[in-house]
């Protein structure tokens, strides 16, 4: 990519199309390339070719999706496999119809069986079943992958893939009802403390692990990825390190200040018990986070502060 090269974001005001957003200029990228969802409709086909052959983009970062906790995807499959996959498709597509010459699709380490070995290694995909509280928007991205993959084999086009971890970080989605784990702890840990709660219940047990990568990280991986690997094989990007939800709460507890106890309700669904990626491949290329979790967290933290909490 050169400094002047035209870069579009799908989905650049979400939480990794805007950290993209924020790395590309850090860098130097002045041309880039955006559209707001009243001017183009990724799900609608007709719309979405007829922008890319208008303006004809270089470079192509599809962070663009419906994404959201284990509530929101229990309770809207149709809607994650349905606007996922259509989004998906018609990029890609007009990506190849209108020449892109790299275009970087960002898929999500629920693609890997519900029971991987751990750390999870690129070559788990496809190998067992998911986990049913997310199979929909997992399936979709399985898709993407795929339609990729298959472009790049017959039209011979350099379209490659990441897989991340589990995401956080600044301008992330703290809605109680359809955000990941981190951001709604640190929502409901706020608010507790502001009205001086002796409690906050957390879904499940708390003995689950995950791993956690600030997306400013992320959005670091996605360019260096996009100047150095040129495989269509999936990579994963990640920490290498993963925390259970209980350490994480605790965390979180502490950075906040809240001083209540934590009631967990164990009537509610762990998820997959436990997802480490395997980020052997890209640390080979020369890539690794910067941001320790709690670094991270708080950073996220004094973001919540100044924008959204009430």
């Amino acid at each position: 990519m050169k400094k002047d090269s035209l870069i579009y974001v799908a989905g650049h005001s979400g939480l990794v199309g805007s950290a993209i957003i924020r790395k590309l200029r850090l860098d130097g990228y002045s041309n880039l390339l955006i559209a707001e969802r009243n001017e183009l409709d990724l799900i609608n086909q007709e719309e979405t070719l007829d922008f890319f052959k208008k303006y004809k983009p270089e470079y192509v970062f599809l962070s663009a999706a419906k994404v959201g906790g284990i509530l929101a995807n229990k309770m809207y499959p149709a809607e994650f496999i349905f606007e996922n996959l259509m989004i998906e498709l018609n990029i890609i597509q007009s990506a190849y119809l209108s020449g892109v010459k790299k275009l970087l699709f960002l898929g999500s380490s629920c693609i890997y069986p519900k029971f991987a070995e751990q750390p999870i290694k690129e070559e788990s995909l496809l190998t067992g079943s998911l986990e049913p509280t997310n199979d929909a928007y997992a399936i979709a991205k399985i898709a993407g992958i795929k339609m990729c993959q298959a472009y790049a084999k017959q039209y011979g086009v350099n379209y490659i893939s990441a897989m991340p971890t589990n995401l956080y970080g600044i301008n992330d989605n703290f809605d109680l009802y359809n955000s990941h784990v981190l951001p709604a702890m640190i929502r409901k840990f706020h608010e507790a403390k502001i009205v001086n709660s002796e409690s906050v219940t957390l879904w499940g047990t708390g003995s689950p692990f995950r791993e956690f990568l600030f997306v400013d990280d992320l959005a670091d991986a996605c360019t260096f990825l996009l100047k150095n690997y040129d495989n269509p094989d999936i990579i994963n990007v990640g920490t290498g390190k993963d925390i259970s939800i209980k350490e994480l709460a605790e965390l979180i507890r502490k950075i906040i200040g809240f001083e209540g106890n934590i009631n967990w309700d164990t009537s509610k669904p762990d998820g997959t018990p436990r997802k480490l990626l395997d980020v052997g491949k890209i640390h080979e290329l020369g890539w690794r986070n910067r941001t320790d979790l709690e670094t991270g967290i708080r950073l996220t933290y004094d973001w919540y502060i100044k924008h959204q909490a009430i």
